[in-house]
């Protein structure tokens, strides 16, 4: 029999998948060993893409390019909610933020080439990427798109 966490919250504003425990130990322990899995996999692809870019930058890259994370991201909500608006949604949200992005991955080798040091470049990087998304999102939500 679930059980609930003690709080003053009204029974409809709860979170089910927040404030509903179980008492099944089993139920707990599959859910433990799924999100390991879930780490592991990502992991392994993470340690794989680094694997093969250190023998070629150039085929690294275009593994990186594939969406696998989106997809698993994808792949794990769907078996998480099975909420097909939810999955579109974040689909469309991942399509606007890659978007700008993209510079980070102009502006990275460029700083390289020209001598400036690892860190700031990839400082820099970032920092621009985080500009951009909320350049982004503010020019979007002009357009009647919410993020």
């Amino acid at each position: 029999m679930p059980l609930r966490a003690s709080c003053s919250i009204p029974d409809n504003f709860v979170p089910q998948s927040v404030f509903l425990l179980t008492s099944s130990a089993s139920y707990q322990m599959d859910l433990m060993v799924y999100f390991i899995i879930k780490c592991t996999l990502s992991g392994i692809i993470i340690a794989v893409v680094s694997e093969v870019a250190k023998r070629s930058p150039a085929f690294g890259a275009l593994i990186v390019s594939l969406p696998l994370v989106s997809l698993l991201g994808i792949l794990w909500l769907w078996r998480d909610t099975g909420d097909t608006e939810r999955i579109a949604s974040h689909a469309e949200s991942t399509f606007w933020y890659v978007l700008p992005s993209l510079p980070m991955f102009l502006i990275l080798p460029a700083m390289l080439r020209a001598g400036i040091d690892f860190w700031l470049s990839i400082g820099v990087g970032c920092v621009l990427t985080i500009l951009l998304y909320l350049a982004t999102v503010w020019a979007l939500a002009k357009f009647g798109i919410s993020l």
